[in-house]
């Protein structure tokens, strides 16, 4: 695989990297083989969350035994600087390292102060001077955020969404960080999933030398495709910017992308992330996989939402959350009906 250079930090990472978020998903064993499959095939950038329950566990049972001949980034939802010290040594008591080469804060609505010394950030600034990371970042799903940080001269990279649906302000977010030499890493390269052609959204970063994409992946075949493009070298055609541009015009507007931060949040257990683009996946993908009877309890439970907008306060992309899904359970209910399937 082609390397890509992260930014000011010099790191020479593979052009396709690892999210670790879906290996949450698949037991111990399997996560484990999958991180090494990997590795084995070349990859050498793998990200991971305190935030994403046993991935980094995960990656201390595949990885531990070649961790100097890769590198490893984690990330802190905590928001003071003790909170995050103390995540940082779970993380790195998971992983079975001494350090990790990236420590980020988690998907942050806003950047901390850089002067308050028992903020986030001299948290970061603490961790890197004791070795316990080498350089420091910043994640977020808001683009302010994202660009204030990348010309704030205070992280060394800025992870964001980014794919071939990104709006063109988000795009800019590659020239400013090009600009003050910030490693940029491109998380949701799929879209959460509903974006339609793996190899069109390998071609999307193949333009950019400064975007390192990290392909969430939980399933051997998923790895493969993004490596297989490598090895033939796939770059961008009119064939595919066809592609591209009938997904941005089915996917205009709002749409849940399946980021799952308003998850957690949900006084009821609804599967947000599932439930809230039910239409899309649908019609998007296998649609047997959304009508199993599991499938069809998590969507019932939309019935339950009370209105109360912690998912609305959550969300990113400041998404009408309790309308989505009144209109996929609606939506969902008529494809049923029109498959045969009993409710």
């Amino acid at each position: 695989m082609k390397m890509k250079t992260l930014g000011r930090t010099g790191l020479q990472v593979t052009e396709n990297s690892f999210g670790a978020l879906p290996v949450q998903r698949i037991s111990m064993e399997d996560g484990a083989r999958l991180l090494r499959y990997a590795y084995d095939r070349g990859v050498n950038f793998f990200d991971t969350a305190r935030f994403y329950t046993d991935s980094e566990e995960k990656i201390g049972l595949g990885l531990h035994d070649v961790r100097r001949h890769l590198y490893l980034a984690t990330k802190s939802m905590a928001r003071d600087r003790r909170n995050v010290l103390s995540q940082l040594d779970t993380s790195l008591r998971n992983m079975r390292t001494e350090y990790v080469d990236l420590l980020q804060l988690h998907n942050i609505p806003e950047l901390p102060d850089p002067e308050d010394p028992e903020s986030a950030y001299a948290a970061l600034l603490e961790a890197r001077r004791d070795g316990k990371c080498r350089f420091i970042g910043i994640t977020s799903h808001r683009i302010d955020v994202a660009l204030a940080a990348a010309a704030s001269g205070l992280y060394d990279t800025v992870q964001f969404p980014l794919n071939y649906l990104a709006s063109d302000r988000d795009l800019s977010l590659i020239d400013v960080c090009r600009i003050h030499n910030v490693g940029l890493i491109a998380m949701k390269g799929m879209s959460g999933g509903l974006i339609s052609s793996p190899r069109a959204a390998f071609a999307f970063f193949s333009q950019y030398d400064n975007v390192v994409p990290i392909w969430g992946v939980q399933k051997q075949r998923e790895l493969d495709d993004f490596l297989g493009y490598a090895a033939e070298g796939v770059t961008m055609t009119d064939e595919l910017r066809a592609v591209i541009e009938r997904d941005k015009k089915t996917l205009s507007g709002g749409f849940c992308r399946g980021c799952g931060y308003c998850m957690p949040t949900c006084p009821k257990h609804i599967a947000i992330s599932d439930a809230a683009r039910m239409t899309l996946m649908l019609n998007r993908a296998p649609w047997q996989e959304y009508t199993t009877p599991a499938f069809i309890e998590k969507m019932k439970n939309t019935q339950s939402c009370v209105n109360c907008g912690a998912c609305t306060a959550h969300c990113p992309y400041g998404l009408d959350t309790p309308r989505l899904l009144r209109e996929n359970w609606a939506y969902y209910q008529d494809f049923c009906r029109e498959k045969g399937i009993a409710l």
